[in-house]
């Protein structure tokens, strides 16, 4: 294994423990990742959605593999100097033994951390039963602890995204997957500073927020204990939104005001061989 894993994953660790939260943003191809290593974060986390829209799909269980999701992670793992943990859904499978083959997986695609969500991709009963949830989150603790470097396996559930807005519920599955052997915990859609607070306050792991659903500041959520931020596909949405205003106006108007707020050519072109290792 390449020692700079080994310094990646030190690097990784070292951010959740430092005080304060930090951002790690979400690029969805190379290029993206490029320019967020020169604007000087961190560290950086895989989107599943925009990897899914970069290649004209939608996101979900189902339409990327397993496969195409790593070789997604290890191009973004080669494009940048900085830490990298992936989005991998729910571990491309329900069985625990699954689970733990991704996390080794990706410790092999150069990651050195990586998310596993309880969630079931089954529209009829989305969330999986409390028990298997634990499970789940043992085995790919597992598969991190036997990997040669600090892999920091992130736990997720999903209840506010999928129809379950019951926090009870959220904080007693991020306590069992605490106690299972995760080393940050995050609950996608909690509805107010509060139930963030709450979520904080009930588990002894780094929480990870993500920004955007709730238009909160990096310092409100730090007051409120969050340890990482993420933005999820919002970034490549913020993209795809300037894309799109400037091909409507091209088809609608026939008229390319747009290139006012396109980035220079030069500006972009110096930031791409800046980065180049």
């Amino acid at each position: 294994m390449a020692g700079d894993q080994v310094d990646k994953a030190r690097r990784f660790q070292a951010l959740h423990r430092r005080p304060g939260a930090f951002v790690i943003p979400n690029p969805w191809d190379a290029g993206s990742a490029r320019l967020l290593e020169q604007l000087g974060f961190e560290a950086l986390a895989t989107t599943s959605a925009g990897f899914a829209f970069s290649i004209g799909r939608p996101d979900g269980p189902g339409p990327t593999s397993r496969d195409e999701m790593l070789a997604h992670a290890e191009s973004i793992v080669a494009a940048t100097a900085l830490p990298v943990s992936a989005d991998l859904e729910n571990c491309f499978g329900n069985a625990p033994e699954v689970v733990a083959e991704t996390i080794r997986r990706a410790g092999a695609a150069g990651l050195v951390g990586a998310s596993v969500e309880d969630t079931t991709g089954d529209a009829r009963r989305p969330i999986h039963e409390f028990g298997l949830a634990v499970e789940r989150v043992a085995a790919a603790a597992d598969a991190a602890r036997q990997l040669p470097f600090p892999f920091t396996l992130t736990a997720r559930t999903e209840n506010f995204l999928h129809g379950r807005p019951d926090l009870d519920d959220t904080i007693r599955r991020l306590q069992a997957f605490d106690k299972a052997g995760a080393d940050v915990l995050y609950a996608p859609g909690l509805p107010s500073l509060d139930a963030i607070r709450a979520v904080c306050a009930a588990v002894t792991k780094p929480v990870n927020v993500i920004a955007g659903m709730r238009l909160f500041t990096v310092a409100e959520l730090a007051e409120a204990g969050v340890k990482r931020i993420s933005v999820g596909s919002l970034l490549s949405r913020a993209a795809y939104g300037a894309f799109l205003r400037a091909a409507r106006e091209v088809k609608e108007h026939g008229t390319f005001t747009f290139a006012q707020d396109a980035v220079p050519f030069a500006e972009i072109n110096a930031m791409m061989a800046s980065a180049r290792r």
